[in-house]
């Protein structure tokens, strides 16, 4: 039903997706004269808008990952273990102990992601801390 479809014809297999805040079938003015700027309110437009950055964000950050120390590296000394304590310590530390168990360079961002049942927004500030404290490099 979507111009997609064309993209992935015999001869042609173009991967694609389609990211989209209405699907094209469930609005009878799709492909119409009808189809026109009149459904688009800035508050949608600025939700698409947001959709589409964020997966261009986690595009250009699904890496693979590798840590660069052999066991659990020392956190303190480079400022990454927390000092004090808040509702959220527990879960950043466990945040950043499960990205450095499975960066083995062998996942990228978004599989590493899943495997430790965490979302990737909440994965991609630690790994640049890491990152920039030279615990993580990218295979």
């Amino acid at each position: 039903g979507s111009d997609e479809r064309q993209y992935s014809s015999i001869g042609v297999d173009i991967p694609m997706i389609s990211l989209m805040r209405s699907k094209y079938d469930e609005y009878k003015e799709y492909h119409t004269s009808l189809d026109d700027m009149s459904f688009i309110s800035p508050d949608g437009l600025n939700g698409g808008y947001m959709i589409h950055k964020k997966a261009i964000e986690i595009l250009e950050n699904n890496l693979h990952y590798k840590t660069t120390t052999l066991c659990e590296p020392q956190l303190g000394k480079r400022g990454l273990y927390p000092l004090q304590s808040t509702k959220d310590t527990l879960k950043q530390v466990e945040l950043m102990m499960n990205i450095l168990a499975y960066a083995d360079g062998e996942m990228d961002l978004i599989t590493l992601a899943e495997t430790i049942n965490a979302d990737v927004f909440d994965c991609l500030p630690i790994i640049k801390q890491l990152s920039d404290n030279k615990i993580l490099m990218t295979a």
